[in-house]
């Protein structure tokens, strides 16, 4: 299951929630006569229905849906007019779902503004309208209730952030893995096809790298390449991406990087690598793959096997050498 449509599930089940146990209240306020309460409770059950009608409409864009914002802000400004302007504090009770649905549904941040923006008014109103005692109970009650959700959120996102890390990036060079280079690339090329901007892509490999393995083992290969993966991070720029594909052989995403740029980022690679002396290995070369972006390529696997024929054109012409593979020119 997607990010997405976890997080469509996850709200609409919140606000489902919230909508069932806004009604009981509505209909156990109308059961005893407490007609204000009742038309309250009827407004927020009214506002948690749009949030339900909202998820599922923008159940595509639920990782950046603004209006949840709004619906949830009117659901607290909702409960704390009631509270300043009702004679009622027993009101304060049902500010701690609200609380809940606040941090499920909105990131953390703006959920823990917006609870706070309710539970502050609401604790000056209660030492006002109530013994201190019964205020300070009720208000440790709301701040408990917040700190503990806010921390249960706060692990699961930190445990979610590191599993989504460990997903896509190589634990023993640090270098994103082969599972998050066509999500990404899919993305450069969208981004290029908008604003009009060159895309430029390498495919490089390690000439040998079967000879050099039998020669030094495989402990000396990984050695080499986590100290080639390394050297790459310091010649490669801000805002290029670097991919290991498997034991010797790696991907870079240039954005706005055209003919000329890979041409020359291609070459200052090839030499770099070529003049240093590499631990266990000592000498060691590439062969490297470039292409730029073309009129027609929408796709990645245009742009991947292109440069990885390039690539191979590079190692039949020999070790320790670039060669580039135009697509169409582009359109301007």
């Amino acid at each position: 299951m997607t990010e997405t449509r976890l997080r469509t599930w996850t709200h609409s089940v919140s606000y489902g929630l919230a909508t069932l146990f806004i009604f009981t209240l509505a209909l156990q306020n109308l059961r005893y006569g407490f007609y204000e309460l009742f038309y309250l409770a009827a407004g927020l059950a009214a506002l948690t229905i749009a949030g339900i009608a909202y998820t599922v409409l923008s159940r595509r864009h639920q990782l950046s849906a603004p209006g949840h914002l709004i619906i949830l802000s009117g659901l607290n400004s909702g409960l704390l007019a009631a509270m300043l302007t009702m004679n009622n504090t027993g009101i304060t009770h049902w500010a701690m779902p609200l609380l809940l649905l606040n941090l499920l549904i909105l990131p953390l941040r703006q959920a823990l503004t917006l609870s706070l923006l309710l539970i502050a008014p609401m604790t000056i109103v209660l030492f006002v309208k109530q013994p201190p005692m019964e205020a300070l109970t009720a208000a440790s009650g709301l701040f408990i209730v917040l700190i503990v959700a806010t921390l249960y959120i706060w692990h699961y996102d930190h445990m979610a952030q590191s599993a989504e890390d460990l997903a896509i990036t190589d634990p023993v060079t640090g270098a994103h893995n082969a599972r998050f280079l066509d999500e990404t690339l899919q993305k450069e090329v969208s981004r290029a096809i908008t604003t009009g901007h060159c895309l430029s892509v390498i495919n490089l490999t390690i000439d040998y790298a079967d000879e050099a393995a039998d020669l030094h083992g495989q402990p000396g290969m990984q050695t080499l390449f986590c100290s080639m993966t390394q050297h790459l991070f310091g010649v490669i720029r801000a805002g290029d991406s670097l991919y290991t594909l498997n034991d010797s052989e790696f991907f870079l995403i240039l954005p706005f990087t055209p003919e000329e740029g890979v041409r020359v980022i291609a070459e200052r690679i090839r030499r770099t690598i070529s003049e240093n002396q590499w631990p266990v290995i000592g000498k060691a070369t590439v062969s490297l793959g470039c292409t730029t972006r073309g009129s027609n390529d929408t796709r990645t696997d245009t742009l991947r096997t292109r440069a990885h024929h390039a690539m191979l054109e590079a190692r039949r012409r020999g070790a320790d050498s670039a060669w580039f593979s135009p697509g169409e020119t582009l359109e301007t």
